[in-house]
């Protein structure tokens, strides 16, 4: 398969509907956001975009709901005020009808009630309306976490791109603003008494949205006092930023606008933390302001005295060298893997009489990595139930025989041998199940789990529902490592391969695998034969010498990596030494089946909760 060489407002509304007109006196043509580019607070800083705030176009949203779950509940009513340097610009609002009762405590708390909302617009109707009114402005609202979080969900149902970048919480702002003794809650009402605002709050979308605007003034007359002017700044105060963590901002001057890994280093040059990037100079300035709010990182950041980069072409291969950075440097603020070779394998030994071991060192047939030990040692007890492999750790020699008996009844002894029998079997007797074991491993044979489905609905059929989940828990385990590890082992036999994914402007992204492993990456922009980039890089890869085990040697991490790329939608397959491909009685047959197990666990998990 080839590549071609290259790849070409005041508005308000009754309770049936919105009417609208024009803003008068509104310029946001300037505004990167109206022009369709949505920026961080730092790149909108670095373009010179940091107007003062009474220069800054905000809108001020309330919303009313039928309960506090974006994902289940709907909103009731939209409120909203836009407002640039102390003047409002325009107002929205409206009912809404959510296609659903309104439960009698919110019609209590807001005196909305299901007759007010019957021949209101619905949401698919009002979104478009309100996405428009606030278009290019900061968005802002009291508990902003709740409204942003129903936007967003109705955005996400219609259809609409979510493309505000730029959000305010009034809360937040208050609890940094204000001291305790002064203000002992940040209720939205609390504030308006407070402040003395002229409008009081009522839980009705409007009247909240204009006492939000009042409180909002109140609070930036304070930051002003503490040197705060512009959005920015702001946004850099907010989480109560020391002096010194903005100053080591400029630890990130000299890095470029480009994709690739970061290494923040501690005064001895010992590396603290390893990050990827899209961007490497924009994401890193994110740490020095007020987004960055994990107390981790923080202190990681009061450490770093300087900042390392390695620019990569593309996403895959900065993941790549920044699992391969962790594994070299462990740092100590990294919670990801810092040992992608860790793991637990399910072992065919290498003897006359093979059984299944638990071993952090693979065999040739074997299965894993498998994060935890316990989960390692539950998939070889089912694989050697089912295959009826030996499960004792005797070593026979090739002319000896296997002699692990049976009870009286012709059972196998409680936590006894799995290949028990009432007669001796040597290694030509012995060796049918080892073939039955090795296919299921390597998944040429799934029918050794078909018995323990027939074992499951034996045991449902009993009503024996306890020891039925216990050993469909044992199977999902088993299936999940077996899925895992030939998938990947279907990648890393392959010695050589080269694809191709869009970058999203007219190039392409490239990748030479080996073996599992990245041993090349470059882009061909727009305009640039692809194939002879791809040839290059090619030349140019690195040499890999296949190790041991199912997956050649490769880090199982790195492997899931270049895997999870390649199936990516778009992505193509240039040329490849070997047919990139799973067998065809893979673990991958059994994704309803799982998926069901996992849906059941979820309903579980939800009775639970409602029980406690």
């Amino acid at each position: 398969m080839g590549l071609p060489d290259h790849l070409d407002l005041d508005v308000h509304t009754s309770t049936t509907g919105l009417v609208g007109t024009t803003e008068p006196s509104v310029d946001d043509a300037s505004d990167p956001a109206v022009l369709g580019t949505q920026l961080s607070f730092d790149t909108i800083g670095d373009a010179g975009f940091d107007p003062p705030l009474f220069e800054t176009t905000f809108v001020i949203v309330d919303l009313e709901t039928t309960g506090g779950s974006a994902a289940t509940d709907r909103i009731t009513e939209i409120g909203a005020v836009k407002v640039r340097g102390g003047e409002i610009l325009g107002e929205l609002a409206t009912l809404v009808d959510p296609g659903r009762a309104i439960p009698q405590h919110i019609v209590a708390l807001t005196g909305i009630t299901e007759a007010m909302v019957y021949r209101a617009p619905r949401i698919d109707e009002v979104l478009p309306a309100f996405l428009e009114f606030a278009q290019g402005c900061v968005l802002v609202a009291h508990n902003a976490g709740f409204d942003m979080s129903f936007l967003r969900a109705a955005a996400a149902e219609l259809g609409h791109p979510w493309t505000f970048r730029r959000v305010l919480c009034t809360v937040k702002l208050a609890r940094r603003v204000l001291p305790r003794d002064e203000a002992p809650t940040v209720k939205l009402s609390a504030l308006a008494r407070h402040f003395a605002v002229a409008t009081t709050p009522t839980h009705r979308a409007l009247d909240d949205a204009r006492a939000t605007v009042e409180v909002m003034h109140a609070l930036f007359e304070r930051v002003g006092n503490l040197g705060v002017h512009s959005y920015r700044e702001l946004i850099d105060f907010l989480p109560g930023l020391s002096t010194a963590q903005r100053a080591k901002r400029q630890m990130t001057d000299h890095l470029p606008a480009r994709p690739g890994v970061y290494l923040f280093r501690g005064p001895s040059g010992e590396v603290l933390y390893v990050g990827t990037a899209v961007d490497l100079r924009r994401r890193t300035r994110q740490y020095f302001t007020g987004s960055e709010t994990r107390a981790r990182m923080r202190e990681m950041v009061t450490l770093a005295v300087s900042i390392d980069h390695v620019e990569c072409a593309h996403r895959l291969e900065a993941g790549v060298r920044e699992l391969r950075l962790l594994a070299a440097h462990a740092p100590a603020y990294n919670r990801r893997s810092k040992s992608p070779h860790r793991g637990w394998w399910v072992c065919l030994t290498e003897e006359p009489f093979p059984r299944l071991k638990v071993s952090q060192n693979p065999t040739t047939v074997a299965v894993g990595p498998i994060r935890v030990r316990g989960d390692a040692a539950a998939v070889a007890d089912l694989i050697a139930t089912v295959t009826r492999l030996r499960s004792c750790t005797r070593r026979l020699s090739s002319s000896a025989a296997h002699t692990c008996t049976v009870t009286a009844d012709g059972r196998r002894p409680v936590g006894g041998c799995h290949a028990a029998s009432d007669t001796p079997v040597d290694a030509g007797g012995y060796t049918p199940a080892v073939e039955r074991a090795t296919a299921l491993m390597t998944g040429d044979d799934d029918a050794p789990l078909r018995t323990v489905l027939d074992r499951l609905h034996t045991l449902a059929s009993a009503e024996m529902f306890e020891t039925a989940a216990r050993l469909r828990d044992r199977l999902a385990v088993t299936l999940a490592g077996l899925e895992r590890c030939q998938r990947l082992t279907a990648l890393c036999r392959i010695a050589e391969l080269v694809a191709a994914r869009p970058d999203g402007s007219g190039g392409w992204e490239l990748a030479v695998i080996r073996h599992g492993r990245l041993a090349s990456a470059g882009v061909a922009t727009r305009g640039v034969a692809p194939m002879q980039v791809a040839q290059s890089l090619a030349l140019a890869a690195e040499t890999v010498v296949p190790g041991p085990g199912p997956l050649r040697g490769a880090a199982a991490e790195e492997a899931a990596l270049v895997y999870a790329w390649l199936v990516t939608p778009g992505s193509r397959i240039v040329c490849s030494t070997a047919p990139f491909m799973l067998p065809v009685a893979a673990a991958a047959r059994w994704g309803d089946w799982r998926r069901t197990v996992a849906t059941a666990h979820a309903r579980s998990r939800e009775l639970v909760a409602l029980a406690g």
